[in-house]
Parts: C-alpha cells; structure tokens; sequence
C-alpha cells in the first residue's frame, strides 16, 4: 500500500523529529529522510510530499493527517513514477509450468540504467521468445545486480501439503531474494515492486515465520509492464528456467512440454513407463491435475 499526503512546515519538523532514530542509513536524491516504522517505509520529500509504503500506510499517514488537520491532503502515486526511478522488483517462472523448476529472481535497476535497458527491449518476459531471453539475460546480468533462487520439483512436493500452498511457497522465495539483495547490495531505491500474486496482508501472512521479512513493497498487476526491475528480474527467471528445463529434459531423455496441458500428460505417461512412477516426484509438480490423469487416480 502506498499513500502520499503533503504536510505542513511545522508536521514536517515534528515528523523529522519523531523518526530521527529510526532513519535509513541511504542517500536518495531530493528527500529529506526515509525511515522505517515496525512495517511502514517513511520517505519525506524536499517537496513537501510524504510516501508511506507498507502493510500499515494508511494507519502511519492517517495520524500525521491528524496532526496536520485540514492541511494534509491524500493524493495518488502517479504510476509512472514507478518507471524512470531506481528499484528493486522480484519476479517468477515456472509456477504454471507441471515439468520444471520454480525460479524466482529479484533486481536492482538504478535510475540511470532505465535508458539503457529501454534501448534493450526488456519487457515482460512472457512476451519474449526464449531465444530472445537467451540473448538478453547475460547483457541484464553484466549491468545490474540480481539474486536468483531455483526450487526444483522434489523440494516443491516436499513443501506443498495443507499448510503450504503455491502462493506461500513463492511468497517466501520472493522474501528470501528481496531480503537478501538489499541486505547484501545496500542498494539506494526508491520502491520495492513485487507483481501482486496475493494481497499484501495475505502476503505477510504467507511470510510470517521466515527470519528475516522484507518490509515496505509496492504490490501492483502487470508490475513487468510498469517497472524495469520487475521485468528484468521476470527475464532473469526465465533464463534459468530455460537452462534448467534444458538439463532435466538431457537427464530423462525426453522432450518434456512447457506449460500444463494434454502434451504434458502423455509424456507423463513415457516417463512413468521408462523410469517408475515415482520418477514423476523429481520432474513435476505432483499437485497438479495432470498427476491424476497420468496414473489415472488422484494425487492431492
């Protein structure tokens, strides 16, 4: 969640003063401080302007509102704001996918990277040929600053069960990426941008029982299209993806099918055949419908 509100000189001060102790040890161009509440990130513009990004935004904004009175107005994040800025976004391949791992990776685009990333083309990765992502990631990779971590299908059916769904089960990845690129980068941002896939308190809830916690996303739809981090860290993903699939395909000697649908089951049923059933709890996602229909009964 994110509200922005303008306040006056004398709330500026107070707030200065109030979050003196709880400030971010980072330089970003044209504010006056950023700080970081239990789960709200406070960034006060020279503008005049306050973002509050995080779960409980509009409870931090809606007090300083109060303090302010009248004078205090909520406005709306321009998203285009969201483009030519610097970031940090995380992005993931393979959840739909029955054969193949899951990948997600997160990305650090500085603002004066955004022209040359735009002359590259990055974009959705969805909406590129995998030839084209071959092509791409290794240029992404040289320029920007990226973690990546690659769940294979064994250790996603040891996790998936009542407790552990496909949203937990990236929601955790994502934490675990953004938590450690920033941790380990200090990079400067301005957003964190992570394409909504839960609701953010739902989000949190995934990842409450993780180590560390990632605070202060911007959750948004089709964030690959708004923001270059999240469309890098989406090509990054498909790229190992790619050469990951590429490999589990070389070890089982079969040309396993991309996506979910009736090629996937019949060679499903080779590989059943060739290797035992059992063989299936290494290259797919068991969960999945088409377990079912290969060995024509239900695995849940």
């Amino acid at each position: 969640m994110n509200i922005v509100i303008r306040v006056s000189d004398a709330t500026k001060q107070k707030m200065i003063e109030y979050y003196k102790d709880k400030l971010r040890d980072k330089q970003i161009p044209y504010t006056v401080f950023q700080a970081e509440d239990e789960d709200t990130v406070i960034t006060m513009y020279t503008s005049g302007k306050v973002m509050f990004q995080g779960t409980s935004a509009d409870v931090d904004a809606n007090m300083w509102k109060a303090m302010d009175g009248q004078s205090a107005t909520e406005e709306k994040v321009d998203t285009t704001d969201y483009y030519h800025c610097s970031s940090v976004g995380s992005d993931e391949v393979g959840t739909g996918d029955y054969f193949g791992p899951i990948v997600v990776s997160s990305a650090y685009v500085k603002k004066e990277d955004v022209s040359y990333l735009t002359e590259l083309g990055i974009k959705d990765s969805k909406k590129l040929t995998d030839e084209k992502i071959l092509q791409l990631a290794p240029l992404i990779a040289k320029r920007i600053k990226y973690r990546s971590i690659i769940l294979s299908n064994k250790e996603y059916n040891e996790r998936y069960g009542k407790d552990f769904n496909m949203n937990k089960i990236k929601a955790i990845l994502h934490n675990k990426m953004l938590f450690q690129l920033i941790d380990e980068e200090k990079p400067t941002y301005d957003y964190i941008i992570v394409d909504e896939f839960a609701k953010e308190h739902k989000y949190y809830e995934y990842i409450q029982d993780s180590a560390t916690i990632q605070r202060g996303i911007t959750f948004m739809t089709k964030a690959e299209d708004k923001n270059l981090a999240v469309a890098c860290a989406s090509i990054l993903s498909r790229y190992f993806f790619i050469k990951a699939f590429d490999k589990l395909c070389d070890d089982v000697q079969l040309p396993l099918p991309k996506g979910a649908g009736p090629a996937c089951d019949e060679i499903g049923k080779e590989l059943v055949e060739k290797y035992g059933k059992e063989k299936l709890g290494e290259v797919a996602k068991l969960n999945f419908l088409n377990t079912g229909r290969i060995l024509r009964t239900l695995i849940i």
